[in-house]
């Protein structure tokens, strides 16, 4: 009981550091119709933003509030400087765009943190153990799924209950009588890139003592993050929630009882899914 209880617990970790992601990349998607391929990027430049400020400052809280706003700032400047040249030409335009983007990323984290795995340690309180279900725990998996939970009740109270999402979904249904009624509607889409952006960097910053701060954190991330959006369904913050719950605990009770097969499950519940509804589990027939 013991060993299940903790790798129930590891699964629901993982799955609140995939939804992180998932849901910046299904925000995007949802809100914009874009699907952007240097989402995890973002995410990797985060975590590499954060190891230079734990480095300099030995300040965990500070990395967390500062590369998530930097991440915003970046994607800002990407939607309104070169995405919003390419939108009107279509998905292919956007893709090409993304990915360059994406490699541009990488190339530049190569060349300045270089390419050898970058340890960072988290102090004080995050860095103890506690007892949880009749388990020793570490402190700071629960932090991630804590944060995991908050991100997601503060996206949905912004979508839903403020003027601001109100404002989002408007745009998104008919953005011609938004615009007509004074709203900046290329500014609104501004605003959920950016947030997407923000979001991603966000998971960076607790992925980085989590797992490991290296080059290939984005590649990695970003395979499990598209298969998240769609079994979920594409645009489908529920199922970005439910998609992110059954992968992570695929994927640990998957490398405890079939540690050769654990990769494969994921793509065969992704193609069980896909053959009984090709929308994904929450996500609508077009």
């Amino acid at each position: 009981m013991n060993v299940t209880t903790i790798f129930i617990l590891h699964g629901l970790v993982y799955a609140g550091l995939l939804f992180l992601v998932s849901s910046g990349l299904t925000l995007v998607f949802g809100m914009m119709n874009v699907l952007n391929f240097a989402h995890a990027s973002f995410y990797m430049l985060a975590a590499y933003f954060s190891y230079s400020l734990l480095t300099w400052t030995g300040n965990f809280w500070l990395s967390l509030t500062v590369c998530p706003f930097l991440l915003f700032v970046i994607g800002a400047v990407i939607e309104r400087f070169l995405l919003r040249r390419v939108h009107v030409f279509g998905h292919v335009h956007e893709l090409l765009l993304t990915f360059g983007i994406a490699f541009i990323i990488s190339e530049v984290v190569k060349w300045v943190w270089g390419t050898a795995p970058l340890p960072m340690e988290i102090k004080g309180f995050l860095s103890s153990n506690v007892n949880l279900l009749g388990v020793v725990y570490p402190t700071y998996r629960l932090f991630v799924l804590f944060c995991s939970i908050l991100i997601g009740l503060l996206m949905t109270f912004l979508l839903l209950k403020t003027r601001i999402g109100i404002t989002v979904r408007s745009a998104v249904d008919d953005s011609e009588m938004v615009n007509a009624l004074g709203v900046n509607t290329p500014r609104v889409f501004m605003f959920v890139f950016a947030l997407g952006a923000a979001l991603s960097g966000l998971a960076g910053v607790i992925s980085g003592p989590l797992l490991s701060t290296n080059t290939g954190m984005a590649t990695a991330i970003l395979v499990d993050a598209f298969v998240v959006i769609v079994i979920g369904g594409f645009g489908s913050l529920i199922g970005a929630v439910v998609a992110s719950l059954m992968i992570g605990q695929l994927q640990s009770f998957g490398a405890l009882l079939f540690p050769k097969f654990s990769l494969a499950l994921i793509y065969l519940l992704m193609a069980i899914v896909l053959i009984a509804k090709p929308s994904g589990l929450f996500g609508e027939k077009k």
